[in-house]
């Protein structure tokens, strides 16, 4: 069997640039979805549908629109018998900008409710944390982390910043884990760094 990077091991980041692309990603599901291919690898609809308590047949027509967004695609020599369809990322990441829908005032609607959403999303995902019971907490006593930094920087230092978090980020999370026996669970790391005012 594929490791969970092998699929998409020579594939770049895609840059989206479709409103309907970033409209299929935005459905809560569809997300959830991507990050536990991400995470755990290929998968198929019910071994999906077990891990977000959903119907099978549901999480079948969120991967399908996934699949016609070309964000997923069939992993058929994954697949023990003509009826088993796995199902893996296209593009190890994403990213888009609502600069690229400026000319079309309703790709620009989705560009930005599109953000708003995966803010959304990365926030809720800190606050299931914090909301999670303690006895599940203890085991990463020292581990969990938030920090925030107000610097003076110019366009050009915060896009050299970004490219810094970024790769620090990316080197996490390509490495080889060590053969150390030791479990490793998964982990959500988000940074933003936006102009503000205090």
């Amino acid at each position: 069997m594929l490791s969970k990077t092998e699929g998409m091991a020579n594939k770049e980041i895609r840059q989206v640039t479709d409103s309907r692309v970033l409209a299929a990603l935005s459905h809560p599901l569809r997300r959830r979805l991507m990050d536990i291919l991400k995470v755990d690898g290929p998968s198929t609809a019910s071994v999906l549908a077990e891990r977000t308590g959903q119907a099978v047949a549901n999480v079948s027509h969120h991967l399908r629109v996934l699949g016609a967004c070309d964000l997923i695609e069939e992993a058929p020599e994954l697949a023990r018998d003509r009826r088993e369809r796995w199902w893996r990322l296209v593009s190890p990441g994403l990213r888009w900008s609502t600069r690229d829908f400026a000319d079309d005032p309703a790709a620009l609607a989705v560009a930005a409710a599109a953000e708003s959403l995966n803010l959304d999303y990365h926030m809720n995902t800190v606050r299931a944390w914090y909301a999670a019971p303690e006895t599940d907490r203890d085991a990463w006593e020292g581990g969990p982390f938030s920090t925030d930094k107000w610097l003076r920087l110019t366009p050009g230092e915060l896009a050299e910043l970004a490219q810094e978090v970024i790769a620090l980020l990316d080197r996490w999370a390509t490495r080889e884990a060590p053969d150390d026996g030791q479990r490793r669970e998964p982990v959500f790391v988000f940074a933003h760094g936006v102009p503000a005012q205090p």
